[in-house]
């Protein structure tokens, strides 16, 4: 149980966390584009913990 195991999931727990910043930042734009980073980096973090 390395760190380096959990190497792959850096990148798509980064995405989670920057998608939920600019979620909770009140601007219509931001919130969108938070949102879709938070789908995005969810579905990027299932795929490299099915791998």
């Amino acid at each position: 149980m390395a760190l380096t195991d959990y190497y792959d999931e850096i990148e798509p727990v980064t995405m989670l966390v920057v998608g939920f910043v600019l979620f909770i930042i009140p601007e219509p734009a931001t919130s969108a584009l938070g949102a879709g980073l938070l789908l995005l980096g969810s579905a990027w973090w299932f795929y490299e913990w099915n791998r």
